[in-house]
């Protein structure tokens, strides 16, 4: 089968809506995670709002007030990434175009506040735009008609696992043949006081209220959970001997995927990672490489206690001897964790750490947790020539994706 190109992409996120912004912020190993108003007198008081944030760039006041912020992220990061693509209605079908965007918790923001409204002000005051302003598909729909896209679409949800099956999905449509582009990728914005509080009541969550900035630190021996983020990203995507036929400019190259379930636990991990292995075995055979041709794994990394273990056990059994030269980092530990929207923004993150030769870091390492013992790139960015990357996603439900990431061939 044919690989798939990226050949535009857009981002929202806590180090900045432009990816050029973020990268520089990941390679400086700035921390995106401040204290949030909104969440003053609960818990936990901070997370990751997503970094100069501007939807009036495409969406006019009318539209805003009728779009969740989840579906506002989706559709302007959707549209940056097909600006940049360059594709005009000359390139392909509209109905060979389709769109598949998902998010983990839909519009919440939006459904928090009509239930206060129901509560507080009576059934009357519920708006009529709840059902779309909430709903997990509505950012694919309107992101369809905003460039015409009348192929294949739908919203997908699995938790942190997401994005990545969103893109893994969409790559394989195309390789089927039942669409020639897609715009696919994960976003969320669940970092609300109703969100945090149902995280945090299950323990899953940091508290280090007095230092937010170092509250994401995987890996290390004093981690004490993740922090909540918003934003995501969208990218283009075609088949790659179209894409440079075309003349486009080439991102990265998604060459092998790998989707599995733990069928374990509702919200816990398999202690063997035996799923985990089998999702990044099947990216790498997918992908037609072998171990060692991955120079640099983008981690799940969440800073929770389970997952940084469990993941650090699966990469062993996956790599075995060349487990302790792949690099390795947890860039959630400087954007936090984006939930629906972290996969397809790391993906991206894969492609800017293979463009710039530069890998970036694990920041808040400082006491590594003996049970996880690779080289996970404390603290500081390495110059590194790398030209294959694997990004690991893991979702409550036990849903795991695992994609191969390569360098414009």
């Amino acid at each position: 089968m044919d690989k798939i190109a990226v050949t535009g992409i857009g981002v929202v996120s806590p180090l900045g809506c432009d990816a050029g912004i973020l990268w520089e912020n990941l390679v400086q190993g700035n921390s995106g995670i401040s204290p949030v108003d909104a969440l003053e007198g609960l818990s936990v008081t901070f997370g990751g709002r997503a970094k100069d944030f501007d939807p009036s760039r495409y969406l006019g006041q009318k539209e805003l007030r009728h779009l969740d912020l989840y579906a506002q992220m989706a559709i302007t990061s959707g549209l940056d990434a097909y600006s940049l693509s360059r594709i005009t209605s000359y390139t392909y079908p509209e109905n060979r175009i389709g769109v598949l965007v998902g998010t983990g918790a839909g519009g919440i923001s939006s459904l928090e506040q009509q239930i206060h409204n129901f509560n507080t002000r009576g059934p009357r005051r519920v708006s009529p735009l709840t059902v779309p302003m909430f709903i997990p598909n509505i950012a694919s729909g309107v992101l369809s008609q905003r460039i015409g896209a009348k192929g294949p679409g739908m919203g997908v949800s699995s938790a942190c696992a997401t994005g990545g099956h969103a893109i893994s999905i969409a790559s394989r449509l195309i390789q089927t043949g039942d669409a020639d582009c897609m715009l696919a990728g994960g976003v969320e914005a669940c970092l609300t006081p109703f969100g945090v509080t149902a995280f945090a009541n299950m323990k899953a969550l940091s508290v280090r209220n007095n230092e937010p900035s170092r509250a994401s630190r995987p890996f290390d021996k004093d981690r004490d959970g993740f922090v909540i983020s918003e934003g995501g990203a969208v990218l283009v995507l075609e088949r790659y001997t179209a894409a440079k036929q075309r003349g486009a400019r080439v991102y990265g190259v998604l060459s092998g995927f790998g989707m599995t379930q733990d069928a374990y636990h509702m919200v816990a991990p398999d202690p063997e990672g035996h799923a985990v292995v089998y999702a990044m075995d099947q990216a790498i055979k997918d992908a037609g490489v072998s171990p060692r041709d991955i120079g640099y794994i983008n981690a799940h990394g969440t800073s929770t206690l389970l997952n940084d273990k469990i993941e650090t056990l699966a990469i062993k059994k996956v790599f075995k001897d060349h487990a302790d030269s792949v690099r390795i980092s947890s860039t959630k530990s400087m954007t936090g964790h984006l939930i629906g929207g972290a996969s397809s923004l790391e993906a991206v993150i894969c492609m800017m750490a293979m463009e710039n030769g530069v890998l970036p870091p694990t920041i808040n390492l400082e006491n590594p947790d003996p049970e996880c013992d690779l080289d996970y790139i404390p603290n500081k960015p390495v110059n590194a020539d790398v030209s294959c990357c694997m990004n690991n996603s893991f979702g409550f439900g036990g849903q795991n994706v695992s994609m191969v990431v390569q360098k414009d061939l």
